[in-house]
C-alpha cells in the first residue's frame, strides 16, 4: 500500500488561508444582511413572523371595515374616508350606495344631489366633484370598470397611493400594504418598519412580511392599531405581542392569552 505524501508547509498555508478567505466571505456577508435588516425593522424574522402568527391567530379572515357592494363603491367609500372615519363614512353611504353604486348612476345623480348624502363627511364638497370626475374617467377611460394596476387607480381623481393599495387588495386579492395613519404609526412606534414618509413604512413592511402572512397583513396592523395600540394611550395590557413589541414607552411585557388551543 503505497504511503501519501505529506503536504508541505505551503500547502497546508494554502488551504487555511482559502478556508479563511471562505469564512472571512461568509461572516461579511452574514454582517451584510444583518445590517440590511436593521436598517428595515428592530425585529428578527423569527420575531415577525410571530407577531404575524398570533394576528392571524386572533383575526384568521380580518375585513375592511368600510362598506361596499362592488369595485366602484370601494374605490369611493374609500375615497370619501379620508380625514374621516369608517363609521361616518358608512352611515353616509348606505344610502347613496342603493341608488349610485355605478359610474353611471353616480353621474345621473350628479354633484348637489351627491353631496346631500355625504354632507355629514368632512371636505365633503371637494370628495364630491372628485366622486363625480372620477366616475367620469371610469366610464370614458375604462368602460365603467375599475381597473386593477396600481397606476392606473392612481389616475383618477382623488385616489392616492393608499386608496389604490386598498381597492387592489380587497377588491382584486392583489397583496399590497396600504399605510394609513394606524399603519404609519405601528411602523414607528413598534419600530417594526420606522419611516419618515407612508411610502417608506410600505417598502420596508412589503420586504419584511412574510410571503404567506402578506395578504391580510395590512388589515391586522389597520385593526391592531385602531382597537389596542391606539394614537392616545396603547392599551399593552390588552395586547397579543406584548412580550415581542419594541415600543419603549410600552406598558406591560406580558401578552394577553391567545383563544383557543396553541401548538406545543
Amino acid at each position: 500500500m503505497k504511503t501519501p505524501k505529506p503536504e508541505s508547509s505551503t500547502e497546508n498555508w494554502k488551504k487555511s488561508n482559502a478556508t479563511g478567505r471562505r469564512k472571512g466571505a461568509a461572516a461579511q456577508k452574514a454582517g451584510a444582511s444583518r445590517r440590511r435588516r436593521t436598517s428595515l425593522t428592530a425585529y428578527s424574522e423569527a420575531e415577525i413572523r410571530e407577531i404575524f402568527r398570533r394576528f392571524s391567530i386572533v383575526r384568521p379572515e380580518p375585513k375592511g371595515e368600510l362598506e361596499h357592494v362592488n369595485p366602484f363603491t370601494l374605490v369611493v367609500a374609500v375615497a370619501l374616508s379620508a380625514q374621516a372615519t369608517d363609521v361616518g363614512v358608512n352611515r353616509a353611504t348606505r344610502d347613496l350606495f342603493k341608488v349610485a353604486d355605478t359610474p353611471q348612476k353616480m353621474l345621473d345623480l350628479g354633484e348637489e344631489r351627491l353631496i346631500g348624502y355625504i354632507r355629514t363627511i368632512g371636505l365633503y364638497r371637494n370628495k364630491a366633484k372628485n366622486v363625480i370626475a372620477l366616475s367620469e374617467k371610469l366610464i370614458r377611460d375604462y368602460g365603467g370598470e375599475v381597473p386593477r394596476t396600481r397606476e392606473e387607480l392612481m389616475t383618477l381623481p382623488g385616489v392616492g397611493r393608499k386608496t389604490a393599495n386598498v381597492v387592489m387588495s380587497m377588491a382584486f386579492g392583489i397583496p399590497t400594504m396600504a399605510v394609513d395613519t394606524h399603519v404609519f404609526r405601528l411602523g414607528n412606534r413598534l419600530k417594526l418598519a420606522p419611516g419618515k414618509t407612508p411610502d417608506e413604512v410600505e417598502d420596508k413592511l412589503m420586504r419584511i412580511i412574510p410571503e404567506d402572512y402578506l395578504f391580510h397583513a395590512h388589515h391586522w396592523l389597520i385593526l391592531h392599531g385602531r382597537y389596542c395600540c391606539k394614537a392616545r394611550r396603547p392599551e399593552c395590557e390588552h395586547c397579543v405581542i406584548a412580550d415581542i413589541c419594541k415600543f419603549e414607552g410600552k406598558t406591560a411585557d406580558v401578552p394577553v392569552p391567545l383563544p383557543g388551543p396553541q401548538p406545543g
